[in-house]
C-alpha cells in the first residue's frame, strides 16, 4: 500500500462520522424529567453538600475514581517531534482509547499550549480535584523529567510519564526473563544503551533498581558514548556517564551481554553483533524499524534472544502491556502516587505471567499451537486477557504495602471478579480473530470485484496480511475502479471468467456431473459458469481458492445456491444455516438462524442448534444456548412453543453435553437472575445465554437488525454454517468494515477446516499403524 493511500485511510478513519475517536456517554438514566432533576438541579445539590463535608466522597458520587487525564504539550509526539498541542491531540485521543479498551478507564485528553515547565506544572496541579490520575505523554526531554518530578512531589494522585516508564517496565520484565533464559545474572551483565532520551534514561534507572550495576552500563547519544569527561552534560546524562576508555558503539559492543536500542533504525551492524558475549540479549526497540533487522540479527547469532517494538516479530515490547493495568491498580486503591515499588511489582508480574501456561484463546489469536516461555516468548502477548487480573492486583498490593494506598482492597477474590467484568469481550474477540487470520492468511476469491467496496476491502485485508485476494470480473472495469479511486492493488490476481475458457469448461463439466440428474444440461452448466458466483464456488471446490466472498449486490438465495450445488454441505450435515455474531457491550452473542431456514421444524431446529454449537466453539467460547419462543417452559401452547419444546427435549436426550435449554423468552435467556427466580431448574440459571436459536427466520432476522440499529451492536455476518468449504455471503449494501470482518471470518474458517482435515488424516494414519502392528 502506498504512503499516500495509507495516509488517506488514516484521515478518513479520524474524520468520517463523528470526528475523533472518543466521546462522553451518560452512565445514569436520562429519559425522564425526574432523571434530569436528579442529574442536575435540584438533585445534584445533595452530593455536592456531602463532598463539601468530606472531600473523599468525591470518589463515591463522581467519576473521579475512574478518570485519568492524558496530558501533553505536543513537544515530542511519536517520531514527529515538536508539532504542537493541537497536532498531538489525535495521539492523546488514541491513548485514551487504549485505556478504555484494555482497562475500562475513562479519559479526558488535555493538550496544553505551553513549553514553560512552571506553567505546565501549575496548570496540571490545579486539575487535581477533577482526576483520579495523570498520564503525561509526548513531552520533550529534559523538561519531561522536571515536570514529572515536580507533579509527583506536589500532587496526591498517581502521576506517570508513560514514554519514560512504560517502555522501562515492559523491557525490564523482558530483560529479567531473557537473563534467566540465557543464564546471566543482572548484576553481572554488561549493558549498552543506545539512546539517551526520556525512555532510555528511565529504562536504565529501572534496570539499576532491579540489580544492574551502573559501572557495567554504557550509554550513547547522537554524539557517541556519554563519557564523564564530556563538557556541558545535563544532570540526567551525567548520571550514566562512563569513565571507561570507550568512544563508539562498536567499542561498547565488544563483549557486551545486553544491547538496549531506543534510538533509530539500522545503527547496529551484524559485525558489531558478532563481537557481543555468548548468548547475547538484543532489544532493538526503535519504531517502526529497529536498530538491526530481526532477520539479520537471528541469522548472525543463533544464540541470541531478540526483542523489538514490532508486532510481526516475537517478543514485542509494547507499552500497552503496562500502563492500562498500572493505572487500574493505582486507581482502585486510590493511590497517592505511582512509586518505584509499584513499577517493580508490575515488572515482576509481567515477567511471571510469561512463565504461566498460555490460554488457548491467546494461542488461537496468534495461530499458535503452544506458545510457551522461551527465547521467542519472554513477555506476554498484548491481547492476553490475564494481564488485567495479574498486573493490576500486583500494583494495588505494592501501593498498599508501600503506604500510598488510601482505599485498601480486602477481598481479593471479589476484586479479581470485578476486573474480569470490566473487560467485555466485544472488541477482544474480533481482535483475536484478526490476529489468528494474520498468522496464516488464505486465498479469498471475490465474485463481485467490480465494486468499489469490495476492492477497498480487498486492499485492506491485503495490506493488513489477513488474506490473499483474488478478484473476479472484467479486468478493464476493475482497473478503472482501482485507478478512479486511487486504490493500491498492484500484484493482486484478477481473473475474468470470460477469458478462462479451459478453466470454465472444467468447472462446467464438474457442475454437469453433479447436477445432471437434477435437471441440468451441459449447456446450462456452461451458461451458469458465466455467473461469477458459480465460477468462484468452482475455484474453491477445485482448490484454486480457499474461500468465496459474495452477496454485496445480489440477494442471498442467488449467492448461496451456486455454492450448495457445487461445494455442498459438510459430511454428516443435512442443511446449512446462517449465524450472526453480535458484538455488544456485554460481550458477543450469537444469533441463528437468521438467513436460511424460513420456518424450521423440530429436526431442522436440532440441526441448526448443532451447527451453531460447533461454530461458537471455534471462537474459543463455550456455547450457552437458549431455544427461544414466546413461551417459558410450557406457559403457552401453539406451534412455536410445541416445536421448540420438542427440540430441547431431543437435545437433552441425545446431546447431554450441550448446554441448552428452553423453550424460553429472550429476556429470561439473557437475565440469569430472572431465570433462577422463576425457573430454578433451568440449565442456564447460572449465567446468561450467549447463543440464541430463533424459532423461525422472521424472528431471527428482525431481532439482529433491531439490536444492530437500536442497541448499537456491531453485526458480524451472516456466517454460513455447514458448508463443506468456506463460502460466506455478505449483506446487501455491507460497509467496507463489515466486508473486512467477513473476510477475516472466512480466513479463520479455512484455518479451522484445514486443522480438522489434518486431525482426521492423523487419526487415520494412527489407525493404519495400529492395524499393521496388530498384524
Amino acid at each position: 500500500m502506498s504512503k499516500s493511500n495509507r495516509k488517506q485511510d488514516a484521515l478518513d478513519y479520524h474524520s468520517q462520522g463523528r470526528p475523533g475517536k472518543i466521546q462522553v456517554i451518560p452512565t445514569k438514566p436520562t429519559n425522564s424529567q425526574r432523571d434530569l432533576a436528579l442529574a442536575y438541579s435540584p438533585g445534584v445539590a445533595e452530593p455536592c453538600l456531602r463532598i463539601a463535608e468530606n472531600k473523599d466522597d468525591v470518589y463515591k458520587y463522581t467519576a473521579k475514581g475512574n478518570l485519568v487525564a492524558v496530558i501533553s504539550n505536543g513537544t515530542a509526539v511519536l517520531g514527529l517531534g515538536d508539532i504542537g498541542p493541537e497536532a498531538g491531540k489525535p495521539v492523546m485521543e488514541g491513548k485514551g482509547l487504549l485505556f478504555k479498551i484494555f482497562a475500562d478507564i475513562d479519559v479526558f485528553d488535555l493538550e496544553l499550549d505551553t513549553k514553560n515547565v512552571d506553567d505546565f506544572v501549575k496548570i496540571v496541579k490545579a486539575l487535581e480535584p477533577t482526576f483520579g490520575g495523570v498520564n503525561l505523554e509526548d513531552i520533550a526531554a529534559p523538561e519531561c523529567f522536571e515536570i514529572e518530578r515536580r507533579l509527583k512531589a506536589e500532587m496526591k494522585i498517581p502521576v506517570m510519564h508513560d514514554d519514560q516508564h512504560g517502555t522501562a517496565i515492559i523491557s525490564a520484565a523482558a530483560l529479567l526473563n531473557a537473563c534467566e533464559l540465557q543464564k546471566k545474572k543482572l548484576d553481572k551483565v554488561k549493558i549498552v544503551v543506545n539512546g539517551a532520551g526520556a525512555a532510555a534514561i528511565s529504562c536504565t534507572r529501572l534496570y539499576v533498581s532491579l540489580g544492574a550495576l551502573k559501572e557495567n552500563i554504557v550509554m550513547l547519544d547522537r554524539s557517541g558514548v556519554i563519557r564523564a569527561d564530556r563538557k556541558n552534560l545535563d544532570g540526567t546524562k551525567l548520571e550514566f556517564a562512563t569513565k571507561r576508555d570507550i568512544h563508539t558503539l562498536a567499542d561498547a559492543m565488544k563483549d557486551a551481554d545486553v544491547f538496549i536500542g531506543l534510538s533509530s533504525a539500522d545503527v547496529l551492524s551484524a559485525e558489531a553483533l558478532k563481537t557481543m558475549a555468548k548468548n547475547p540479549i538484543v532489544f532493538a526497540m526503535a519504531n517502526p524499524n529497529p536498530e538491526i533487522a530481526y532477520e539479520i540479527a537471528v541469522k548472525t547469532r543463533k544464540d541470541i534472544i531478540m526483542a523489538t517494538g514490532r508486532s510481526d516479530y516475537p517478543n514485542q515490547v509494547n507499552n500497552v502491556l503496562g500502563f492500562p493495568y498500572i493505572f487500574r491498580g493505582a486507581l482502585d486503591v486510590r493511590s497517592t502516587a505511582i512509586n518505584e515499588e509499584m513499577k517493580i511489582a508490575a515488572v515482576r508480574a509481567i515477567a511471571a505471567l510469561a512463565k504461566e501456561p498460555v490460554p488457548e484463546a491467546v494461542n488461537l489469536a496468534y495461530n499458535a499451537k503452544n506458545l510457551k516461555y522461551g527465547k521467542d516468548y519472554i513477555i506476554p502477548k498484548p491481547i492476553d486477557f490475564r494481564l488485567i487480573t495479574t498486573v493490576s492486583p500486583a500494583v494495588a498490593r505494592a501501593a498498599m504495602e508501600s503506604g500510598v494506598a488510601r482505599h485498601p482492597i480486602t477481598d481479593w477474590e471479589a476484586y479479581n471478579t470485578e476486573l474480569k467484568k470490566r473487560l467485555g469481550m466485544d472488541d477482544a474477540i474480533l481482535r483475536a480473530i484478526t490476529n489468528k487470520a494474520k498468522a496464516a492468511p488464505k486465498r479469498v476469491v471475490f465474485a463481485e470485484a467490480d465494486n468499489y467496496k469490495i476492492l477497498k476491502a480487498a486492499q485492506i485485508v491485503h495490506d493488513e496480511g489477513i488474506a490473499i485476494p483474488i478478484l473476479l470480473g472484467n479486468k478493464k472495469v476493475i482497473h478503472h475502479i482501482i485507478k478512479e479511486n486511487e486504490l493500491e492493488l498492484d500484484g493482486i490476481t484478477i481473473i475474468d471468467p470470460a477469458e478462462e475458457k479451459e478453466m470454465s469448461e472444467k468447472f462446467a463439466q464438474n457442475l454437469y456431473e453433479k447436477r445432471q440428474r437434477r435437471g441440468f444440461t451441459l449447456y446450462e452448466a456452461r451458461k451458469n459458469m458465466r455467473d461469477r458466483n458459480y465460477f468462484g464456488a468452482s475455484m474453491v471446490e477445485f482448490g484454486e481458492a480457499d474461500a468465496l466472498i459474495s452477496g454485496l449486490t445480489k440477494n442471498y438465495a442467488s449467492t448461496v445456491k451456486p455454492a450448495l450445488q457445487i461445494i455442498g454441505t459438510e459430511p454428516g450435515v443435512n442443511r446449512v444455516a446462517g449465524m450472526y455474531m453480535m458484538l455488544t457491550k456485554k460481550g458477543p452473542i450469537f444469533f441463528a438462524d437468521t438467513t436460511i431456514n424460513v420456518n424450521p421444524n423440530v429436526e431442522e431446529l436440532v440441526d441448526v442448534t448443532l451447527l451453531v454449537n460447533k461454530s461458537v466453539k471455534q471462537f474459543n467460547i463455550k456455547p450457552r444456548i437458549a431455544i427461544l419462543s414466546y413461551s417459558n417452559f410450557g406457559s403457552n401452547e401453539g406451534e412455536i412453543p410445541q416445536k421448540t419444546r420438542e427440540t430441547v427435549k431431543f437435545l437433552h436426550q441425545n446431546h447431554p453435553d450441550i448446554i441448552v435449554d428452553g423453550e424460553m423468552q429472550a429476556n429470561f435467556a439473557l437475565n440469569p437472575s430472572l431465570l433462577a427466580d422463576n425457573f430454578p431448574f433451568s440449565k442456564l440459571k447460572d449465567g446468561p445465554a450467549n447463543t440464541l436459536v430463533f424459532p423461525n427466520l422472521d424472528s431471527g432476522n428482525i431481532a439482529y437488525k433491531l439490536l444492530q440499529e437500536l442497541g448499537g451492536a456491531e453485526a458480524v455476518g451472516p456466517i454460513l454454517l455447514g458448508m463443506n468449504k468456506p463460502v460466506h455471503v455478505l449483506q446487501l449494501g455491507s460497509s467496507v468494515r463489515e466486508i473486512v470482518n467477513m473476510i477475516t471470518i472466512a480466513v479463520v474458517d479455512v484455518q479451522t477446516k484445514e486443522n480438522v482435515t489434518l486431525e482426521r488424516k492423523g487419526g487415520l494414519l494412527s489407525k493404519v499403524r495400529r492395524t499393521k502392528t496388530n498384524v
